[in-house]
């Protein structure tokens, strides 16, 4: 397809810094020449002449059509027209020259079809533009005031976007500013993640492998940042494990108002890849009917272990465990208890194994430590020893767990049942964090790592 872009714009220089400071990669499409010297503004562009080859008028320009695939830069698949009445559909490979204002199609005869949205298309005025969005690099949510348009790779795609103030002053008085590209603080699309459309989520795939390399806790407030629908779109570009880890960094009060707009499926399969310790707690604070739902929508198994979790009351041992551990037989071997600890690596169960003896009662914790010091054809009954593991049951008070934890100096204190079988752990941080919530000071162990 043929794009031609009349230039006019902004000081390449000063594009050039611009683009520097606020983009910071230097193989950024907006560090490139022609394509800065290209721009061309959506927002500029709605309204604006649809022409024929020849320079008569067929209609003005509605909306720009854009379809998401595994490219950083979508391309512009089609045109909204409004012709007299009608808005009609205008492919994309028609368009001859785009610029800032006018659009020419390459031919006189032109198929006028009925817009239909197909699967994987947005339209960049009604879904993107005005609307929140994820600046990765920056770890910020924004507001895009405007898109930019550039040919790239045979195609006109699009390339970056606005976040200026003048977004706003543009809604409130329609025309006082010019449309034309002014690109003081412009953001690659490469490094934007875009989160609505009419049917789904849009799907940035560069973005997406930029989230994935955040932090838990930076991707919490950045949820924390969006709002409703853009929230949930978010969540959704996230793999299953980091999304949940995202989760367990948001406050409770954010955490819950998100899960009550959730639908109970995406509920469920969040807290299943949670700790259940912190599943547990958040499902307590739901309302019965709303929690009895996302039971339903898991896993028995699942539901099971988080309804018995749930069930216990916060201000015991039981309330703030964790299911999560590693349960070895003495006769198993140090290569055994190594290799679990390797296949659950992902998981909190980085300090040891427990092990059982025949009828499944706890004989000790062994730690990380002396499992790699030890032979690996040797049994764990031979590593078993003092100082033996502390053990608590799930009707214990938090005082008197904090007690074992200052006798116990460990990382962990093992949950027993009635009959000394391992039900569970408790981990220090859960500890301060049940101690800080009891105070009154819920955030106490998450403010500035002295206490994570």
């Amino acid at each position: 397809m043929k794009a031609t872009v009349v230039p006019g714009i902004t000081s390449v220089t000063k594009v050039a810094k611009v683009t520097q400071r606020l983009v910071g990669r230097k193989d950024s499409v907006l560090a490139r020449k022609t394509v800065r010297e290209s721009l061309v503004s959506v927002a500029g562009l709605i309204g604006r002449p649809v022409r024929d080859l020849e320079g008569r008028d067929i209609g003005h320009l509605v909306d720009i059509v854009v379809r998401h695939s595994a490219d950083t830069y979508p391309p512009v698949s089609g045109l909204i027209v409004k012709v007299e009445k009608r808005k009609s559909f205008i492919n994309g490979a028609r368009i001859s020259s785009l610029t800032q204002d006018e659009i020419r199609l390459s031919s006189t005869k032109i198929n006028l079809e009925d817009f239909k949205r197909r699967e994987g298309e947005s339209l960049l005025d009604a879904d993107v533009l005005d609307h929140q969005i994820v600046d990765v690099d920056g770890l910020r949510v924004v507001r895009s005031s405007d898109l930019y348009l550039a040919p790239l790779d045979k195609e006109i795609r699009v390339v970056g976007v606005d976040i200026s103030f003048r977004s706003l002053v543009r809604r409130l008085f329609p025309g006082a500013l010019s449309r034309r590209p002014t690109p003081e603080h412009v953001i690659d699309w490469a490094t934007v993640a875009s989160l609505a459309d009419g049917t789904g989520v849009v799907r940035t795939s560069s973005s997406r492998s930029k989230l994935s390399q955040l932090r838990p806790a930076d991707l919490a407030d950045l949820i924390e940042d969006l709002e409703g629908r853009e929230q949930e779109a978010f969540i959704e570009m996230l793999e299953p494990e980091l999304a949940a880890d995202a989760l367990e960094e948001m406050e409770d009060d954010e955490l819950q108002g998100l899960l009550r707009g959730l639908p109970a499926e995406r509920s469920a399969a969040l807290l299943e890849k949670m700790e259940p310790d912190e599943s547990a707690e958040i499902l307590r604070d739901l309302a019965d009917d709303h929690r009895e739902s996302i039971f339903k929508s898991m896993d028995a198994k699942v539901a099971r272990e988080l309804r018995k979790l749930v069930s216990f009351d916060e201000k015991l041992a039981g309330g703030i465990m964790t299911t999560h551990l590693l349960i070895t037989v003495e006769t198993d071997t140090v290569a055994h208890a190594l290799k679990l600890l390797v296949e659950n690596r992902e998981r909190d169960i980085s300090d040891g194994v427990v092990v059982v003896d025949g009828r499944g009662r706890l004989l000790d914790h062994i730690q990380v430590v002396e499992l790699v010091a030890a032979k690996p054809t040797a049994l764990l009954s031979t590593l078993i020893g003092a100082p033996f593991p502390t053990a608590v049951t799930p009707d214990t008070k938090l005082e008197d767990v904090v007690e074992e934890f200052g006798n116990n100096r460990g990382s962990s204190i093992i949950v027993i049942d009635e009959k000394s079988k391992p039900v569970g752990r408790i981990l220090a941080d859960d500890l301060v964090d049940a101690l800080a919530e009891e105070s009154g000071y819920r955030g106490a162990s998450q403010g500035n790592g002295v206490l994570s």
